[in-house]
C-alpha cells in the first residue's frame, strides 16, 4: 500500500488557499483595526476572535452537511468552490474601505467594514471542514499522517507565499513611520493565488472517483475502524476511545490557545517591544514557515517510526521551550537576529510535529461516512481555543505588559503534555524503516 504524492498536493491546494489566506488576515486585519480604526488591543482581539466564533459553528455543521451531500462533483467539491469564490470577491472589499475611512473617517464605513469582514468569514467556514475532510476521504487511514504531512507542506507554502510578499511589498523602510500602509496590491495577489489554486484543484481531482475506490479498499481492512456501527452507518464510539478523544481534543484546545496567542499579537508585540514594523514580524515568521516546510515530510515519516502520540509530545516540549526563549530573546534584544531565526525555525518543526499527527488521530476514531463530522470536532476545539486566545490575551498584555505574551503561549502549550499522556487510541504505528526507505511508499 503506497500514498499517491502527487495526488496528495493536488488535494493540498485546497489547504494552500485557506492557509494563505489565514496568514494574511491574522497579520494584517489585527494591525488595521489598530492603526486605521484606532481600535484598543481588547477590542481588536474580540474581532479578531470573531472568525473563531463562526467557526465553532459553521464548521462542525458544515463538515457533517458534507458528510450527506451527495452531487455529481462530490460532497466537498460543492462547498469548497462557493465558499473560495465567495470569500475571494469580499476580501478586496476590506483593503477598499480600509484606505476610504483612513482618507474621510466615518462610522458607516466602520460598519461596513466589520459586516463585510463578517461575510467574509462566513463564506470562509463553509468550506473549510469540507476542504480538510478531502484528504481522509481519498486516503486509507495508516496513511494519513504522512498525507496530513504534504497537506501541512501545502498550507505552509501558502502561508510563505503570503510572507514573502509582505516582505518585498511592505519592507520596514515603507511602513514603519507611514502614516497608512495601502494593503490593497497584497488583498488582490493573495485572492489571484486563491483563485488558482481552487482551480487547479477542480480541474485535477476527480473526487466521485478517488472516494470510492478509497471505500472499497478500507472495506477490505474492518480492523482499521476503532468505532463500532450503531445499524445506520454512523459510529458509537466504545468508552475508552471516547476518553480518549475527549483528552485528545483538549490538548488541541490547549496548544492551539498559546500558539493563536502568539501568532495573532505577534506582529504588534514587536512592533511594540522592539520597534520592528511588520517586515520584521513577518521575516520571522517566516523562519519558522520554511522550518515547518522543511520538517513536515520528515515528520510523517518519524511519526510512522514512533507513533503519532509521541511525535506530537516531542513537537509539545520543542514548542514550548521555543516560545520561553522567544520571551528572553525579544526582551533582550531590539532588533532581529540570526539566534531569532534558529528559535523560530525550531518554532515551525515543533508545529510541524503536532499539526500533522493531530487531525489523523482524530479521524482515526471514526469510518468513512462520518469522516466531515470529525473533522468538525477537531475545528471545534482548535475554534473554541482561539476564541478565548486573542481577547483574553490582548487583555492581558493591556492590562500588565505586552511581554506576557510569550509566557502565556508557553505555558498553555506545556498543558497540552498533560492531557495528551491520557490519550490511548489514534495512533497508527508501522513498522519501522531505515534510512531512504522511509520513503519508499510514497510515489511520484
Amino acid at each position: 500500500m503506497k500514498l499517491n504524492n502527487k495526488r496528495t498536493f493536488l488535494v493540498g491546494l485546497a489547504f494552500l488557499s485557506i492557509c494563505a489566506f489565514w496568514q494574511m488576515y491574522d497579520n494584517v486585519v489585527n494591525l488595521i483595526l489598530k492603526e486605521t480604526f484606532h481600535m484598543n488591543e481588547t477590542y481588536a482581539g474580540f474581532i479578531m476572535a470573531l472568525d473563531n466564533v463562526l467557526a465553532l459553528f459553521l464548521l462542525p455543521f458544515f463538515g457533517s452537511l458534507s458528510d450527506r451531500t451527495h452531487t455529481k462533483i462530490g460532497k466537498r467539491m460543492p462547498y469548497i468552490l462557493f465558499g473560495s469564490i465567495a470569500a475571494i470577491i469580499l476580501m478586496n472589499l476590506l483593503p477598499i474601505l480600509d484606505n476610504s475611512y483612513f482618507a474621510a473617517p466615518s462610522t458607516g464605513k466602520l460598519v461596513a467594514f466589520i459586516v463585510i469582514l463578517g461575510l467574509l468569514l462566513i463564506a470562509m467556514g463553509t468550506y473549510r471542514s469540507p476542504a480538510v475532510a478531502l484528504m481522509p476521504d481519498v486516503t486509507p487511514k495508516p496513511l494519513r499522517s504522512k498525507a496530513n504531512a504534504i497537506i501541512n507542506l501545502m498550507g505552509a507554502l501558502g502561508g510563505a507565499i503570503y510572507l514573502v510578499l509582505t516582505t518585498i511589498l511592505y519592507p520596514a523602510s515603507k511602513t514603519q513611520d507611514a502614516d497608512h500602509v495601502n494593503y490593497q496590491p497584497l488583498f488582490l495577489i493573495v485572492a489571484g493565488i486563491m483563485l488558482v489554486a481552487i482551480v487547479l484543484l477542480k480541474l485535477t481531482i476527480n473526487e466521485p472517483k478517488l472516494v470510492d475506490e478509497n471505500k472499497a479498499l478500507e472495506e477490505q481492512h474492518p480492523e482499521w475502524n476503532l468505532a463500532e456501527d450503531d445499524g445506520s452507518g454512523h459510529e458509537i464510539l466504545p468508552p475508552a476511545v471516547k476518553k480518549s478523544l475527549g483528552f485528545l481534543l483538549a490538548s488541541i484546545a490547549l496548544w492551539f490557545i498559546g500558539y493563536n496567542a502568539v501568532t495573532t499579537w505577534f506582529t504588534v508585540y514587536v512592533k511594540e517591544i522592539m520597534g520592528q514594523g511588520i517586515g520584521g514580524a513577518s521575516r520571522c515568521l517566516l523562519v519558522a514557515t520554511a522550518g515547518a516546510i522543511v520538517s513536515y515530510i520528515p515528520i510523517g515519516a518519524i511519526a510512522s517510526r514512533i507513533g503519532r502520540k509521541k511525535t506530537i509530545k516531542i513537537g509539545i516540549v520543542m514548542l514550548a521551550a521555543c516560545f520561553a526563549l522567544g520571551y528572553v530573546l525579544t526582551t533582550t534584544f531590539k532588533e532581529i537576529n540570526i539566534i531569532m531565526f534558529i528559535v523560530f525555525a525550531l518554532v515551525g518543526f515543533a508545529w510541524a510535529a503536532i499539526n500533522v499527527n493531530s487531525l489523523p488521530m482524530v479521524v482515526e476514531m471514526c469510518k468513512g461516512s462520518d469522516i466531515g463530522k470529525f473533522t468538525g470536532y477537531y475545528y471545534t476545539a482548535s475554534m473554541a481555543a482561539q476564541i478565548v486566545a486573542p481577547g483574553f490575551v490582548g487583555t492581558l498584555m493591556r492590562l500588565i505588559d505586552y511581554r506576557v505574551l510569550f509566557p502565556f503561549g508557553a505555558v498553555f502549550v506545556a498543558l497540552a503534555f498533560v492531557t495528551m499522556s491520557f490519550v490511548k487510541h489514534g495512533d497508527a504505528k508501522v513498522a519501522a524503516k531505515k534510512g531512504l526507505e522511509a520513503f519508499e511508499d510514497m510515489d511520484d
